[in-house]
């Protein structure tokens, strides 16, 4: 197999740059977009120079591989279609709503010896394997992922639409078991969670503390990871990275907090020596990849080269595990710390719901 024949089925937000993208892949061949508006299905594909079409089932028995980017409460049935006809299949993250579908289609996949690959794609971000690198054995993560409210993704609330990828990161950087989850969060916009505080504690002594809201005036993804003798703070959105260690003066020198030479120096112009002489800080350069593109070129090159997806089903199921723990947490959560007192993401006043006019 030289070229792949693929398709993408959703031509939304996401779905058309994946259009985009695998268009101009030398291994692969567009066959079509799928999408249920056919404006949108036809508006994506002319800019593709492929085929268009509203019924994904038309396309099975045509492709070698599709790109999935449904909302979330279709993507077993549509991943089905596809994996029962051995074909190879990317399915945008969460894998699915629940454990049980998501288990389903790691069978499918499993028994017509299909690659899955999840599109958990800050997996994908030049920076993460920088991350990894200066920071390998983590004792403490904190990550925030911040964002306006877009009016998408609004099938699932903020774990499983944004919290999940630093969830994803986090198991992938602990390699540990997950002992104890902690968590809280509310709903503002109705219907799902919109905004939650997380802590995980791992077996290896590892804690994560992670934020997601999707009610954030202005859009952030961050992360710090400490080691016993060092930092990482990490800007997946600027792709920046910065290293801190103790410089050898801090290392080999009399600790600052008591040394006799320090006292009653300007305590102004000491601050300034924090940083350089006595914190190291490096900044790493980072490579101007594309994220989608590196996680889709990955995709191609498994199913070409019938090796392991890097991030499997079975990747993508213990971060939705890990989801599902912290949305049990979240709903148990309560908030007047007493039995009988209100609990959930949904202590606050119900939203009044509309009424038809007269």
């Amino acid at each position: 197999m030289n070229r792949l024949r693929m398709a993408v089925v959703g031509a939304g937000a996401l779905g058309r740059h994946h259009a985009r993208i695998l268009s101009g892949l030398d291994r692969v061949e567009l066959v079509a977009v799928a999408d249920s508006v056919p404006e949108t299905a036809q508006s994506v594909a002319e800019a593709c120079g492929t085929n268009w079409t509203t019924s994904a089932s038309t396309l099975t028995d045509r492709v070698d591989a599709v790109s999935i980017v449904v909302p979330t409460v279709a993507h077993e049935q549509t991943a089905s279609l596809f994996l029962c006809k051995g074909c190879h299949v990317f399915i945008e993250k969460p894998l699915t709503a629940d454990l049980d579908q998501a288990r389903r289609i790691i069978d499918l996949a499993d028994k017509n010896s299909s690659v899955l690959q999840v599109g958990h794609v800050e997996r994908f971000n030049p920076v993460t394997p920088i991350a990894r690198e200066l920071c390998p054995d983590p004792r403490y993560i904190r990550a925030e992922r911040m964002s306006p409210y877009t009016f998408r993704s609004t099938d699932i609330g903020v774990v499983h639409d944004l919290m999940i990828h630093d969830v994803d990161l986090v198991l992938d950087f602990v390699q540990a078991p997950l002992v104890t989850v902690n968590a809280f969060g509310l709903s503002v916009m109705g219907g799902f969670e919109d905004m939650v505080q997380a802590r995980l504690a791992f077996q290896n002594g590892c804690i994560a503390d992670l934020t997601a809201s999707r009610l954030c005036p202005t859009a952030s993804r961050t992360m710090q990871l400490w080691s016993l003798d060092n930092c990482v703070a990490v800007d997946f959105a600027s792709r920046h990275v910065s290293s801190f260690k103790r410089s050898d003066k801090l290392l080999h020198g009399p600790p600052p907090a008591t040394d006799p030479d320090l006292k009653g120096q300007d305590r102004v112009a000491l601050m300034k020596q924090v940083f350089g002489t006595y914190i190291q800080e490096h900044q790493p350069e980072v490579p101007d990849t594309d994220a989608l593109t590196e996680e889709l070129s990955a995709f191609v090159s498994s199913i070409l080269s019938n090796s392991p997806p890097i991030v499997g089903g079975e990747h993508a199921l213990a971060a939705l595990t890990a989801a599902d723990e912290i949305l049990a947490s979240v709903q148990n959560h309560a908030w007047d710390g007493c039995e009988g007192g209100r609990t959930g993401p949904f202590a606050q006043p119900p939203l009044r719901e509309s009424r038809p006019a007269a």
